[in-house]
């Protein structure tokens, strides 16, 4: 079969023959392949900087997709740390790490969407009691997950929604997808000083500095402050004050693969996916042929979130 193969960490996967994977317990299936996001999360662990890699070359990557089951289900998926990954003609699925998808669903909104999106849904559900009515604070809200966040709070029940980013032209258009407000990073301060949780998909120095911010112009420091970590585009390390953690009520927490047990990532993804079946988000991607799936891994593009179709 046809699959992106990485052959050496740093260098974009190319297409080609791969031997085709086969179920080693009755759990599992073998699933036709029909549409994979080309994730951040999917770049990271081909070139082998996710703090969750340890595969062993070569291997296939990709972590989620929509397959088509032995019998017959359309099928968003979800796969363990493994070799054999999604960008692929067919891989290996068990069927309690997927849910099936309703009929006429589109698969490449699927693949598109439920990763980016379930950053921001899973963040929200299970890593904190999250109430309707809280402010919230996206932080890289002109990412394509930022974009996707801003629209999960809102649609979660978020009281205000302050959208912050580098892009003046895409800080514009998150008003249309929910935002209350858009600021330009670093002046969160302004508009962002008072919320109650932090989406922060950006972390390094932009971090330390709108949480100083935040924190110094806080006009009840003892109003609860819940800052989540979710993404790191900015930088792995971020350099906070002591004293910011002792100024205010603040409770810094992660949300990502080890955080959240896969048990509760699944027992969200029927809901997350009816969501997108119905429209509920704005979801833009572009689809590539497998066979150019080296070429899609170089090109920046535009907006829109790569799927790979088989």
């Amino acid at each position: 079969m046809r699959a992106a193969v990485v052959t050496s960490f740093g260098t974009p996967p190319s297409c080609q023959d791969f031997p085709e994977p086969v179920p080693e317990t009755p759990d599992e299936v073998l699933v036709d392949v029909l549409a994979v996001g080309l994730h951040p999360r999917v770049r990271s662990q081909a070139d082998g900087s996710h703090y969750t890699e340890s595969a062993e070359l070569p291997f296939v990557p990709g972590i989620d997709g929509v397959g088509r089951a032995p019998d017959g289900s359309l099928r968003y998926f979800v796969l363990p740390d493994t070799a054999m990954g999604a960008l692929a003609e067919r891989t290996v699925v068990d069927p309690r790490r997927s849910v099936v998808l309703p009929a006429g669903i589109d698969p490449v909104l699927v693949a598109a969407g439920m990763n980016p999106a379930m950053s921001a849904w899973i963040a929200l559900r299970r890593r904190i009691a999250f109430a309707a009515g809280q402010d919230v604070l996206v932080l890289g809200a002109t990412g394509n997950a930022g974009r996707l966040a801003v629209q999960v709070a809102r649609h979660l029940g978020a009281g205000r929604v302050v959208a912050a980013g580098r892009d003046p032209g895409r800080l514009a258009t998150l008003p249309g997808l929910g935002a209350d407000v858009a600021v330009p990073l670093p002046d969160v301060a302004t508009e962002a000083a008072d919320v109650d949780v932090v989406l922060d998909y950006v972390w390094g120095e932009p971090t330390a500095e709108a949480l100083r911010e935040i924190v110094t112009h806080r006009a009840d420091r003892a109003r609860p402050l819940t800052w989540i970590e979710i993404g790191s585009v900015a930088g792995r390390t971020a350099s906070l004050p002591s004293a910011a953690l002792r100024a205010a009520r603040l409770q810094l927490v992660g949300s990502g693969q080890g955080s959240v047990p896969a048990r509760d990532i699944v027992a969200e993804l029927p809901a997350l996916a009816e969501e997108i079946g119905r429209g509920t988000f704005r979801i833009d991607a572009r689809t590539v042929p497998l066979e150019d799936v080296e070429a899609a891994w170089k090109d920046p593009g535009d907006d829109r979130r790569v799927v790979i179709v088989p």
